[in-house]
């Protein structure tokens, strides 16, 4: 990725974004997968902060993802934070954007309540990653996690009969390792609704297989990568 770091009152928010399309043009013979442009605020060192207008310039998926053969059958495909742009604005039906776990999870929340049966709701709670994780804050990784556990039940609350919940993260962040890249290391999925037994997706070999588990569960035609593990162990 390409990223631009530029203050939002004194740099301008709009010539960031302008400046951010511009590079994505220029990055695209490249092969750089997102431009990112990072706005903050503050006005002296150690007191700036990055704000809730963070905007990413994607490239196109090369194929139909999940979210694309959702919105092709006809569900509502519902994105919260940034999922729209991660995704270039492709098979996502409506945008819903907050800034803030809490924020993202309330909207989260709200839209699982309000989504119609066959709906998908993607939501990405990013101060696990660019607060704590990428920053190597222990503590504040932590605490983050108390506070969504905390309000676990709230989104379990909303589930209907038959709804599947899917919780992991795309990548490993450890915030005790040294630098700030991401690390490498398995990543949890969990997952709660019908067909689920306790312990029975195992060590996967490919991310893929959680799209299609998903798309088993709404009853869309498998795709080209990953398989359902929806019945597994039983």
């Amino acid at each position: 990725m390409f990223q631009i770091a530029a203050h939002e009152t004194h740099f301008g928010l709009t010539r960031l974004l302008g400046m951010c399309a511009i590079a994505r043009g220029l990055v695209d013979p490249l092969r750089i997968g997102r431009v990112i442009a990072r706005p903050f605020v503050g006005e002296r060192p150690g007191r700036f902060e990055r704000t809730g207008n963070r905007k990413d310039f994607a490239v196109p998926p090369p194929e139909a993802t999940l979210l694309d053969r959702a919105k092709a059958a006809g569900r509502q495909v519902i994105g919260v934070g940034k999922i729209d742009d991660i995704f270039a604005h492709r098979g996502v039906t409506r945008s819903v954007k907050a800034h803030g776990n809490d924020a993202l999870l309330d909207a989260t929340i709200a839209a699982a309540r309000a989504a119609p049966d066959g709906a998908l709701v993607f939501a990405n709670l990013i101060d696990f990653d660019s607060l704590y994780g990428h920053r190597r804050d222990v503590a504040g990784y932590a605490g983050a996690l108390e506070r969504f556990d905390a309000r676990l039940p709230e989104l379990l609350g909303v589930l209907q009969p038959g709804d599947l919940l899917t919780l992991t993260a795309d990548h490993g962040n450890d915030p005790t390792w040294a630098g700030s890249d991401h690390t490498r290391e398995q990543v949890p999925v969990l997952m709660t609704g019908p067909g689920i037994a306790p312990g029975f997706a195992g060590r996967r070999g490919t991310f893929c297989d959680i799209g299609e588990t998903i798309a088993a569960h709404l009853r869309l035609a498998p795709g080209r990568h990953g398989r359902s593990f929806l019945g597994e162990g039983k």
